[in-house]
């Protein structure tokens, strides 16, 4: 470890790095800011510029939308009782009760600092933690690999929503399209359908922009655009968090930072659950139950600092096994992958001067998102009321300059209109689309740890339990399809109680 330090801290102070970090934390707080514009639909709109960087400042910037991402959700979640991303849901409980108390720049000071500590925490995780981890992977061949894949394969049953079925089915969409192109293995092509261009491969950036960018315009266009009018002369109040409030904060934000680096290194899990278990967790051990739900200073922090606890715990098995822990980092992996970095224990030994500058960054990205928001909240507030027949146009613009810019081909352009009209015939079927992202990140990474693994057994499966880390991915799996069984089960006989 000590080895690479100085190098990396080389690598990483430089000016480009420092204005990749802050322009990936303002324009993602901004997305996260305003509501129906999530994180995941900002890196992917972004992700294709990053193609064009080096692997330092590409994940520089990434990584600053994700972490702001974390934060910015939160100032329309307590301005205007709606969350700008998923997991701020938790935070509009308290955030926007305490703001109706007048105590609206308060309320965003306590979720900008818990949010930080939180992330700061979190990277500290992954710059100790992530090199032990990595240890490990290097010990595992392909058979073990191929077990850990069908691990992450599990996170579907998770983010399937009400049907595992459709989840299943829009998982084997994306391990379909992870097909097309090449056999890995003997180069034949494979569903190409007469098309030279797809020989290659389609491009994850190319259908994530139809499955998530698009689909959001579509889906907005059904909508009657309306007007928010936002008063941030509100915001006028001096901020101040009294000693006592700052004791009663420290507990949850401790416990919570803990709970949610635990989930995110749990792939599937995501930040929404790390906050509403925090927020759950932190109104048991409080000993002002009653101001929960009423403008609690506690239940902010709770949820503010769990959910950006969770990024960079994402990046562990991400780093380490090649498994991304939510939909975002998924999207990240393919940022690594352009620059030739496969993860695993040979990314921390051949290039540990690149992968210590990525985790060293990811603590002054928290520290930009601090900076940021201490100076900028009532920009980041602004942006709430921006009209959508402004920004409808803008994501459009930036879709198709996206899609074009990968390989500067109009074949791809293409691609990402029938992928928008495939994302908008399952949302219009209610099938869920983020299965459909794991099939593509992890199914090339499955089927040929698979195959290889076969190869080497000469088409033994008795390979798939011969060593102790193959039992033991066997076990994790099978405890995790018990979890989901029973879960169902559960949710099944709660629904026929009703």
């Amino acid at each position: 470890m000590s080895q690479f330090i100085l190098p990396a801290l080389k690598m990483l102070f430089t000016l480009e790095n420092f204005l990749w970090i802050n322009l990936g934390v303002f324009i993602g707080s901004v997305f996260a800011a305003i509501p129906g514009l999530t994180v995941i639909l900002c890196i992917i709109l972004f992700l294709p510029f990053t193609y064009k960087m080096t692997a330092i400042p590409g994940m520089m910037f990434l990584l600053g939308i994700y972490c702001a991402g974390g934060y910015g959700g939160s100032v329309s979640a307590i301005l205007i009782n709606t969350p700008g991303t998923p997991h701020a849901a938790t935070t509009m409980l308290d955030g926007h009760p305490l703001s109706q108390k007048g105590r609206t720049k308060a309320a965003l000071k306590i979720a900008l600092y818990a949010s930080t500590f939180g992330g700061i925490f979190s990277a500290l995780m992954l710059l100790f933690l992530a090199p032990q981890v990595a240890r490990v992977s290097a010990q595992l061949g392909t058979a073990e690999y191929f077990l850990v894949c069908l691990f992450g394969l599990t996170i579907i049953a998770g983010i399937s929503g009400k049907s595992m079925i459709k989840g299943i089915i829009s998982a084997c969409i994306g391990l379909f399209i992870s097909c097309i192109g090449s056999d890995p293995l003997t180069s034949y092509d494979r569903f190409t359908f007469g098309i030279p261009r797809l020989y290659m491969g389609l491009d994850l950036a190319i259908c994530l922009i139809g499955l998530f960018a698009l689909i959001e315009i579509l889906k907005k266009a059904e909508k009657k655009p309306g007007r928010l009018v936002l008063d941030t002369e509100r915001i006028k109040d001096d901020g101040t968090i009294i000693k006592s409030e700052y004791k009663r904060m420290l507990p949850p934000v401790l416990l919570s930072s803990v709970i949610g680096t635990i989930i995110g290194i749990i792939p599937g899990t995501g930040a929404s659950m790390a906050s509403w278990f925090s927020y759950d967790r932190a109104k048991a051990i409080s000993r002002h139950k009653e101001e929960f739900g009423h403008g609690s200073v506690e239940g902010i922090a709770a949820a503010e600092s769990a959910n950006n606890a969770v990024t960079g715990a994402t990046l562990i098995p991400l780093l380490t096994l090649g498994i991304p822990g939510d939909g975002c980092v998924a999207i990240m992996l393919s940022a690594l992958m352009i620059n030739g970095l496969n993860p695993g224990l040979s990314l921390f030994t051949t290039q540990g001067d690149i992968m210590y500058a990525i985790m060293i960054g990811l603590l002054f990205v928290n520290l930009f998102m601090l900076i940021q928001g201490k100076y900028l909240t009532k920009l980041f507030a602004k942006v709430v009321s921006i009209p959508q027949e402004i920004l409808t146009p803008i994501i459009v613009i930036f879709c198709f300059a996206g899609a074009y810019s990968v390989n500067k081909s109009y074949f791809d352009v293409a691609v990402i209109l029938v992928f928008a009209v495939i994302a908008w015939t399952l949302y219009k079927l209610d099938f869920p689309t983020v299965p459909i992202l794991l099939g593509l990140v992890l199914g090339n990474m499955t089927e040929t740890n698979f195959r290889r693994a076969l190869l080497l057994s000469e088409g033994r499966l008795s390979i798939f339990v011969s060593s102790g880390y193959c039992i033991a991915f066997l076990v994790l799996i099978t405890a995790a399809v018990a979890m989901i069984i029973k879960s169902k089960i559960r949710e099944r006989s709660a629904g026929k109680g009703e």
